[in-house]
């Protein structure tokens, strides 16, 4: 594609597989930009990848170093150029603290916190050489208060926070943008299989959010493209909260009858 928000761009997304990183690459793809998914679903990566004319698949472990460089070379290589990557891939352990294994522990740190190092580490040279460049990074509002049996993931999305925020800091006067985006509860089939398979369930949950629904994964895109476009030239260090209004309230229980 000639036209749109990100037309002639190279651009990465990891955990593009599926959910939230299957609807970034598809947005980017419908914007111009050609999209290296990377992920371990080597099935539905080569699937996705498929169906976007111009996009490609490799199959990427992003908790490794070297997979990370790999890829952005790839990328590089494949498209000529790179313009945006988006670090999207998470792990995640519903385990209360002292249940919490040390193995699990690492492996949630190890793709959800470690790989979105990793990634920046490996474009920034690029990007700083070339003298622009966009990162987003997929955080949470996980990331921004404590949640019941998910402290490892609270944990890892918090210092993809401050991480983006440093690294903003860094390269804010090189013409390279780096944000993070905090969605709420979202209809992916990962949160299907593992919180929303009992009749109703999902009625009920989204009952407590403001909006009364939970998000979908376009929606989330949607504020991805913004962060990565030239509409967000002004906009570094930020965490966009896209949750429906469930980090809105102060706590305290409604006291009008």
């Amino acid at each position: 594609m000639s036209e749109g928000r990100l037309a002639g761009q190279g651009a990465i997304v990891t955990g593009g597989a599926s959910g939230i990183g299957e609807a970034i690459a598809r947005r980017f793809q419908r914007e111009g930009a050609r999209v290296l998914i990377a992920d371990i679903d080597v099935e539905r990566g080569k699937r996705v990848a498929g169906e976007l004319e111009g996009s490609e698949f490799l199959e990427t472990d992003v908790s490794q170093p070297a997979a990370a460089r790999a890829m952005v070379e790839a990328a590089r290589e494949r498209f000529g150029r790179l313009d945006v990557l988006v670090n999207n891939a998470f792990g995640a352990s519903a385990r209360r603290v002292h249940k919490l294994d040390p193995e699990r522990w690492r492996r949630t740190l190890a793709v959800t916190l470690d790989a979105v190092f990793y990634g920046m580490n490996a474009a920034l040279s690029g990007f700083l050489e070339q003298g622009r460049g966009a990162i987003v990074n997929t955080a949470s509002i996980s990331g921004l208060g404590g949640d019941d049996g998910m402290a490892a993931y609270n944990a890892a999305k918090a210092g993809v926070i401050n991480l983006t925020r440093a690294t903003a800091l860094e390269v804010a006067g090189k013409g390279i943008r780096v944000n993070c985006v905090c969605p709420g509860l979202i209809a992916t089939p990962a949160v299907q299989t593992a919180f929303l398979g009992a009749a109703g369930r999902r009625e009920a949950i989204g009952r407590q959010i403001p909006m009364g629904r939970l998000g979908e994964p376009h929606e989330i895109a949607n504020v991805v493209l913004f962060l990565a476009s030239d509409e967000a030239s002004y906009v570094t260090g930020a965490a966009y909260v896209a949750d429906g209004g469930s980090s809105i309230g102060s706590g305290v229980p409604s006291l009008i009858g």
